[in-house]
């Protein structure tokens, strides 16, 4: 189904050539002063310098061919030469019905079908997912889904890292406490048990105190170095000991992961990755694209036209250690050989940014993937406490996730139990329900690249632009439809076609409806949910202004009532959908 834009569009084009005139100057815009106007065409500025006439000139003709009243109400020039449309009410209501009857409220799927494989999460085996991991989750699940609502095959996934010195930072502190362990007895040819000998909260308690001890005896960090390189040479026990260490993290992850309604179709590992480093590092060196550099291996990345330094990408230390570099590069060609994706998106900490443009480069010079493979890297910002630092705990610790859910939840029930009208359990149930949005919006409602301020208080407010007011104005046009099927049985199983508007705030709330495809193919092309956080917030504001001077169930004309029914139907469907794109949804009550 087109855009409205591109319809309009259509129409200004046909009349631009009518008039003599390139129809690459018919571009519309909606307008950024809905107090003139709804639409507008700016194309009469430039379009003067090619033909060296007035702005103004050139757009009184091109106007002068749009005769079409069903379609324009009024279609004016104001100077210098701005074409300012409004459109017939008549013309709104019928693309608005023809969004109704249509799959997908007619929203057009991409026409080529990319394999699209999104890098997010990146959490970390053998430590609780904390609010650093909160952003890469919701960002990439929010692309994730507006990716695969555009039609695209959509791969997530977590990339767990689960191959560095903290592996044999817990190997070396749980031979310290339990050195009995058969793990340890190089000499030991049993099966290993299969249960694991801790818990995930031990194995969250191990590897901070490891960590610790390493930062002060050298020894102990020594010895996890070697526990490294043993488990990554094949030990036999410390392979064992790592399988437990990966299925009980991984365990919880999942369901923390879960209560974000955040979900991965690959729960893959830094040490997947492993098996394909020794062929890509000869195949490298074997086609000329290393170089030595004080002992390590290097590929150069740095362009002439770079205007900044970009460092080459060492491939292996000068010790023959691999590093991050060597593993994300052997993970793009895992993801070349299992899936051959044509687009990889890695939403990552925006300080990583560089990191990245080595790892790309890199990719392409070395052709571990084809020319038109592609990759994009989103970089988030920081999420801060109203100090504007990074977001910590009151004691200066790193808040783990679930700590912040259930906080985002208290402060939503108690809101809720304020005006009591449901038993505890219900209302800890919405609770829930509010809080992911509150938290999911608050965070996606900006800009991924920007840091952002994280106040409880304004993001479980009910009130402004936040995820429960989302929610309740869904909720109340709930609300509104039960009760309207109560009252009116018989209407209410009528189809019903969505009239012309009679009011400016009926009118508005289509104006709102029209932009939906725009905006979901924006948000796409850019990767960017606030684009969706913004469309939502204006529609349910456009949604509250008609209600409040709409009785919709006290409306005597039948017709009319079902009319503005059917449209506040498709208002419930589209603000559905796009809170569905965000990665939460509405209760039925609130």
């Amino acid at each position: 189904m087109k855009k409205i834009i591109d319809l309009l569009e259509e129409k200004i084009s046909k009349a631009f050539e009518e008039s003599g005139y390139d129809s690459k100057y018919a571009g519309v815009t909606i307008s950024n002063r809905p107090d003139l106007c709804e639409y507008q065409c700016n194309g009469s500025m430039p379009a003067a310098k090619q033909y060296k006439k007035a702005p103004f000139e050139i757009a009184s003709s091109v106007v002068e061919k749009l005769t079409d009243k069903t379609v324009f109400k009024e279609i004016n020039v104001v100077n210098p030469g701005f074409i300012n449309i409004i459109l017939h009410e008549g013309f709104v209501s019928e693309y608005v019905n023809s969004m109704k009857d249509e799959p997908d409220r007619g929203m057009d799927k991409s026409e080529e079908k990319l394999k699209i494989i999104i890098d997010y999460g990146g959490a970390n085996i053998a430590k609780p997912l904390h609010v650093g991991h909160l952003r890469s989750a919701i960002i990439g699940e929010s692309i994730k889904r507006i990716c695969k609502f555009m039609g695209h095959d959509v791969i997530g996934d977590v990339h767990l890292g689960d191959w560095g010195l903290q592996m044999g930072l817990i190997i070396t502190e749980l031979k310290e406490r339990q050195p009995k362990l058969p793990y340890f007895d190089e000499n030991f040819e049993g099966e290993y048990p299969q249960e694991a000998p801790f818990t995930i909260g031990e194995l969250e308690e191990i590897y901070p105190a490891a960590n610790a001890k390493s930062k002060t005896d050298e020894t102990f960090k020594d010895a996890a170095r070697v526990a490294t390189y043993e488990l990554q040479s094949g030990r036999r026990g410390y392979f064992a000991l790592w399988r437990h260490i990966l299925n009980v993290s991984v365990a919880d992850l999942k369901v923390n992961y879960d209560n974000l309604d955040v979900h991965f179709e690959e729960w893959k590992k830094e040490s997947d990755a492993q098996p394909y480093i020794p062929e890509m590092v000869e195949y490298m060196k074997r086609e000329g694209y290393t170089r030595v550099s004080d002992g390590a291996l290097v590929v150069d990345v740095k362009e002439e036209t770079d205007n900044k330094e970009i460092p080459p990408c060492m491939i292996i230390k000068s010790d023959g250690a691999t590093l991050y570099n060597t593993t994300d590069l052997a993970t793009i060609v895992e993801r070349k050989k299992l899936f051959d994706p044509n687009h990889i998106i890695y939403v990552v900490d925006k300080r990583q940014g560089l990191y990245f443009e080595q790892i790309f480069r890199c990719a392409k010079k070395t052709k571990l993937v084809d020319d038109k493979t592609r990759f994009t890297f989103i970089g988030f910002g920081t999420m801060n406490g109203k100090d504007g630092k990074p977001f910590k705990t009151r004691d200066g610790g790193v808040m783990r996730l679930e700590d912040l859910i259930t906080s985002i939840n208290e402060a939503v029930y108690n809101k809720i139990m304020e005006n009591r009208v449901e038993t505890e359990e219900e209302a800890r149930r919405v609770a829930e329900i509010v809080g992911l949005s509150a938290l999911k919006y608050g965070d996606l409602s900006n800009q991924a690249t920007k840091d952002y301020v994280f106040d409880i208080d304004r993001f479980t407010s009910f009130e402004g632009n936040t995820g429960p007011y989302i929610l309740y104005t869904i909720v109340r046009i709930k609300s509104i439809l039960e009760k309207y099927k109560e009252r009116f049985p018989e209407s209410a199983a009528k189809a019903a076609d969505i009239l012309p508007a009679e009011q400016i705030q009926e009118k508005n709330l289509m104006l709102e409806l029209l932009k939906y495809n725009e905006v979901i193919e924006s948000a796409y092309e850019e990767l960017a949910p606030h684009r969706l956080c913004a469309y939502v917030f204006d529609l349910a504001n456009a949604f509250n202004k008609f209600y409040h001077e709409t009785n919709i169930l006290a409306q005597e004309d039948i017709e009319r009532q079902m009319s503005y029914v059917r449209l506040i139907v498709l208002v419930k469907e589209i603000l559905e959908q796009c809170i569905n794109l965000l990665g939460f949804e509405a209760p039925d009550r609130m």
